[in-house]
């Protein structure tokens, strides 16, 4: 019995060692504003940048041949920030790209349904849960409004809705002119 656990004990410990050496061996260095401007970005993988992601679009806009401005969900909100963090003059969202719109989610309408699974296959974030020919449903915590699920759908029986409020998802609304200090009469 203790030569057994002996025996686990240090083949647990031989493993440990060859992993940890080939995590120091084999670790890839990432650009550290990559990563920055990628944490800004919405991660909605939705590809209306004209990229395939979020993380190639971040990549795409430190090396230069991406403008900041083509990021419809993440809005003025995210040019604004992307813009302080590199110095960059603030553009409005390309229209090119598209609008920005509130955040939305899909809704699977359960009883037409037919179980293709293309709304699967589609999903960039695994949002969608079901099986083949069985209903589908998705689950609204991880959908991140893409769109990407609607072209495959052959029953139309996928409708986007506005996100519900909650709230940690409310945010206090932007003014409509700034005040300016000083301009308040006494």
């Amino acid at each position: 019995m203790i030569n057994a656990i002996l025996v686990i004990g240090g083949l647990a410990a031989l493993f440990g060692l060859i992993l940890a050496i080939a995590a120091i061996r084999f670790h890839v260095k990432s650009d550290p504003i990559v990563d920055k401007v990628d944490a800004l970005l919405p991660q909605t993988q939705c590809g209306q940048c004209s990229y395939p992601g979020c993380r190639p679009y971040a990549e795409a806009i430190t090396n230069g041949s991406a403008d900041i401005n083509q990021c419809p969900p993440g809005g003025q909100t995210t040019i604004i920030a992307l813009a302080d963090l590199l110095g960059k003059d603030v553009k409005p969202l390309n229209p090119e790209n598209g609008e920005e719109q509130v955040a939305m989610v899909a809704v699977i309408d359960e009883k037409e349904c037919i179980g293709c699974t293309l709304c699967i296959q589609a999903c960039p974030v695994d949002a969608i849960l079901g099986a083949a020919k069985m209903m589908h449903t998705v689950i609204a915590e991880q959908c991140t409004g893409c769109d990407l699920c609607l072209p495959p759908c052959p029953e139309d029986c996928i409708e986007m809705v506005p996100l519900a409020q909650s709230i940690d998802s409310w945010k206090w609304p932007i003014p409509e002119s700034p005040v300016i200090r000083g301009s308040i009469s006494k």
